[in-house]
């Protein structure tokens, strides 16, 4: 009893003290009582929520710049004012500005513990994956326009726009699966061949284009198939290469040299170092993209470690602030670009596209997944599979590559970008949109199988990095 009466007299006196002390700090600091302050969510919590929310703007960006679209164009039309070079979308500003934190900040983010557990899979579907659809989309529209079924291209252009068309955009999808919590297995075989796949594109799209620069009137197929194959790999080793290169520099430069103490330069420093292997990669001719990608992932490894807490805390929410302006710049960019440009619509070319986008994902996915299960403890199901397949959404990249392409006449690349365009827009708010049902029509059965796995599977970034 007289410990008790001891220890409710402590929790009064203490009770009585601490709200003296906030009473009195209340009356001089703040005028009124101040509100509860509402717990951060931090860490994966955060970003699946972040992500889900992501979605919804983006849908709602996207529709909101078509109508801004129309409605320019309509102003335009009654001669009332001209803002064509206000909604021009154009790819400079898009690969110099608005993508690289994008990218940067997807390897920067990576959960590395699952992302390396799968790194085989991702990279055979990021890689392999992707040049079997660029084939297969590049090759069907070549020999359709042979038989006269669509317009003609020839080999290098075919090829160019089935790299371009071959990107999967992870941002919608990516959404969808952390709102529905599927199987974190197959939330990393998505999202970690999205990350890759976009680099794949682009050099195989700047592949093309390089080809398409130089005279192979006298070169076999052979030779020029060596060709691209030697310039691709040069494109996707070397600017792996320089990235992991600049990142491993980073982390040895903010080792031994102590900028703790100052944490404006410290983060200015790694604002350079992030963006540093961009500039050098495409001054020397190599893909930004892939070397930006591996720089965020070494100097999340290694360099994120060497910085004071402070930055560690400012760079990770910068990155996540600045690559979600980004996403919602280029989405409202992506709407408004409709009306931006001449078109040349072909129903034919647009539908046996669409029909060979989706049927190049497909051989794509399914063969690759049955290859990979005999090396696989954790099995890709065909459920897993179909979601895969259904979920290959395109974006903003390759309708800023299908407008990077120097193309002539420019009848054909109005028709590129044309169809490109449509084939985001089909793929985005109709397959996107579809994912969802797709998903708890398909998943219902595996709820409880995937609570007994969950526990196997780690996306946490701070572990088994």
């Amino acid at each position: 009893m007289a410990e008790e009466e001891f220890s409710n007299t402590t929790h009064e006196s203490l009770n009585v003290t601490l709200h003296t002390t906030l009473g009195v700090t209340t009356k001089l600091v703040l005028p009124t009582p101040a509100k509860p302050i509402l717990p951060v969510q931090t860490g994966e919590q955060a970003q699946q929520e972040e992500q889900s929310s992501g979605m919804t703007i983006f849908f709602t960006l996207l529709v909101l710049g078509i109508l801004m679209g129309a409605v320019i164009k309509i102003i335009e039309f009654k001669k009332l004012a001209n803002w064509k070079e206000e909604e021009m979308f154009r790819p400079n500003m898009f690969f110099l500005l608005l993508l690289p934190p994008i990218i940067f900040e997807s390897g920067y983010s990576l959960h590395k513990g699952n992302f390396f557990q799968n790194i085989g899979s991702i990279t055979l579907f990021a890689v392999f994956g992707t040049a079997i659809s660029a084939f297969v989309v590049g090759g069907g529209i070549y020999f359709l326009g042979q038989a006269d079924v669509i317009s003609k291209l020839n080999m290098t252009d075919s090829f160019a726009f089935g790299s371009l068309i071959s990107a999967v955009d992870p941002v919608a999808t990516i959404a969808i699966f952390n709102a529905l919590h599927v199987d974190p297995v197959l939330n990393m075989l998505v999202f970690g061949e999205s990350i890759l796949n976009d680099a794949v594109s682009i050099v195989l799209t700047n592949t093309a284009e390089g080809l398409t620069r130089k005279n192979m009137s006298d070169v076999s197929g052979w030779q020029t198939f060596l060709q691209a194959l030697g310039y691709f790999l040069k494109m996707f080793f070397g600017s792996a290469a320089l990235g992991t290169l600049t990142g491993l520099i980073s982390a040895l430069v903010l080792k031994h040299i102590d900028l703790r103490k100052t944490p404006s330069l410290e983060f200015g420093m790694m604002i350079i170092f992030a963006y540093l292997p961009y500039g050098l990669a495409e001054g020397i001719s190599l893909s930004g993209i892939m070397a930006i990608l591996f720089s965020g992932i070494v100097m999340s490894h290694y360099t994120h470690h060497n910085l004071s807490p402070v930055t560690q805390i400012l760079m990770q929410q910068t990155l996540r602030t600045v690559a979600f302006l980004c996403e919602t710049c280029v989405f409202a960019f992506l709407g408004l670009s409709i009306f931006s440009f001449p078109h040349k619509f072909e129903i034919s070319f647009v539908i046996w596209c669409i029909v060979l986008v989706l049927f190049g994902r497909a051989v794509n996915i399914f063969p690759l997944s049955y290859l990979l299960n005999f090396f696989r403890d954790h099995k890709i199901t065909p459920k897993m599979m179909s979601i895969m397949w259904f979920s290959g959404l395109r974006g903003a990249i390759p309708y800023a590559l299908s407008l990077h392409l120097d193309l002539e006449p420019m009848e054909k690349r109005q028709l590129i970008g044309t169809t490109t365009i449509v084939i985001v827009l089909f793929t985005i708010l109709l397959l996107g949109g579809s994912t969802m049902p797709l998903i708890r029509l398909m998943d219902i059965e595996d709820a409880k199988a995937r609570r007994r796995s969950k526990k196997d599977v780690n996306l946490s970034k701070t572990e088994k990095m």
